[in-house]
């Protein structure tokens, strides 16, 4: 299956409204073609950019004390290490989601690829904080252009359907190993081979993925080339950057510093602001009319959810596995393996779990999953028979927590013209970062503010418990009867076997 670079429908692929994102009879199969193998292989590169850059939000986190001291970073200065990163990869999604549609994706995910490889070298070989940081920050601005781009070229490219769902279902799968993946190997890296090793071989992965995307990927963008929204722009980006800079400063130094506040106000006024100039706009960066499709918000939503609780449930286990149970580094980092094998064989099947209920009950009961299991976790003592506990709790909500990635990303994709899955897979990708930011200053602080650890870690367990529960609630309601399921299917391979 080709794609036609002036293309903006595939062929074959349903046209919102049209007969074929109706539900089908109940236990009516949807027919799929198996895919040539050159379409597996554009699967394949698409998902290994993914999983470079999901590794790359890990692998890096417990080697910041051991790099702060090579570099002469102060501790004031370390988190710098990762919000370098965060700010780019997160302020410039929907921007760089919505020049991937006018401009071509396949040049803006080459550019990305390009950017990523080379900051990661400058990374590893940084002799002072500054160039480290500019290297963390390059590498942000190309996560920014590889994610939105690299979701919406393999939307693009598998219809909807059981095959669309088989695909996001990889890259959705890599998408939660790569984060666990990067926890383990960042320690036993640095333990071995030094700080520097955690972004070496990221910069290797690039320069490998690099020529196959470009012999391999079609050229895809909207027909017409309407002038972008340079107003809308500022303004999305400048909330987006404002917001996540509070965020993650938020959580080295509360939300009472100035810095927050300033940054948090200067964030919803720009945001507001942006609103605004959406609905003047002639051609919009964001249309508000995509923003009110239930799927969009209400998927966003649960996406929302799912980051940003399960972030602060790894932060907060973390904490307890290494503080209250006294597990060394290695030993926690193979309780987070354990999710992270057991997420990767749930992703085989997760397609047919969404191929049986729909994307919407899936998303819901996934969220309802996971909120239960954290509550599982209220159980925890100071006693080390708790490890199992939190290792069987985690790994199956890491299950649901994967069920609920997969599903939201579908439910907010489908029915999207293909002239616009640049921009809702940027709302997609930046859901994920503001999640995997908001939820650790938000809710972290009631652990490491407590007098009793354990105290604080259940606190934050049972409030992020209620607060996945709810969504579960809210999100089933907001998606009732709205067309998200499209009835059980039969799951179909990729390609042939």
């Amino acid at each position: 299956m080709a794609i036609d670079p002036t293309e903006t429908t595939v062929p074959g692929s349903p046209v919102p409204g049209s007969p074929a994102l109706d539900s089908p009879a109940p236990g009516a199969p949807r027919a799929a073609t198996p895919l040539p193998t050159r379409d597996r292989l554009v699967l394949l590169v698409l998902c290994a950019a993914q999983f470079m850059v999901a590794l790359d939000f890990s692998v890096l986190n417990v080697a910041l004390p051991v790099l702060g001291a090579d570099l002469g970073m102060s501790p004031s200065a370390l988190p710098w290490a990762v919000t370098a990163f965060a700010l780019p990869s997160g302020g410039l999604l929907l921007l760089f989601g919505r020049l991937g549609d006018l401009y071509g994706r396949r040049r803006l995910f080459l550019t990305g690829l390009a950017l990523f490889g080379a900051a990661s070298l400058l990374a590893a070989l940084a002799r002072d904080p500054a160039t480290f940081l500019a290297g963390r920050a390059v590498q942000g601005l190309g996560a920014a252009a590889i994610v939105p781009t690299g979701m919406s070229l393999l939307t693009t490219t598998f219809p909807e359907g059981p095959a669309r769902d088989r695909a996001l279902g990889i890259s959705g799968t890599l998408l939660s190993l790569g984060f666990t993946v990067g926890m383990v190997a960042g320690g036993v890296l640095t333990d071995s081979l030094g700080w520097r090793s955690t972004m070496a071989p990221l910069a290797a992965f690039a320069l490998i993925v690099l020529p196959l995307a470009a012999g391999l990927l079609p050229e895809s963008r909207t027909p017409e080339r309407p002038r972008l929204d340079i107003a809308g722009a500022v303004t999305v980006t400048g909330g987006l950057l404002s917001l996540i800079y509070a965020l993650s400063t938020a959580a080295d130094r509360g939300f009472a510093h100035s810095d927050v506040i300033v940054t948090l106000i200067a964030g919803a006024v720009l945001l507001t602001a942006f609103t605004v100039v959406e609905s003047r706009a002639k051609a919009p960066l964001v249309s508000l009319a995509m923003l009110r499709r239930s799927t969009v918000a209400w998927g966003n939503l649960g996406g929302l959810v799912t980051f940003s609780m399960m972030s602060t449930v790894v932060f907060v286990l973390t904490l307890y596995l290494q503080e209250v149970l006294e597990l060394s580094a290695l030993r926690t980092g193979l309780v987070f393996g354990a999710q992270g094998v057991l997420s990767a064989v749930a992703g085989a099947y997760a397609p047919r779990v969404i191929g049986r209920f729909g994307a919407r009950r899936t998303l819901v009961g996934s969220l309802a999953g996971q909120g239960a299991l954290v509550a599982a976790l209220l159980g925890l003592t100071a006693q080390i028979r708790s490890v199992w506990l939190a290792t069987a709790a985690l790994s199956l909500a890491g299950i649901c927590h994967l069920g609920a990635i997969i599903s939201y990303g579908l439910t907010v994709t489908s029915g999207v013209p293909d002239g616009e899955q640049g921009l809702a897979t940027g709302l997609v990708t930046s859901t994920q970062q503001v999640g995997a930011t908001v939820g650790i200053p938000l809710l972290g602080v009631l652990a490491t503010t407590s007098d009793d650890l354990l105290s604080g870690v259940r606190t934050v367990l049972a409030v992020n418990a209620a607060i996945v529960l709810l969504a579960a609630v809210l999100v089933g309601l907001g998606l009732r009867g709205r067309g998200t399921d499209s009835g059980p299917v039969e799951p179909q391979p990729l390609g042939p076997r």
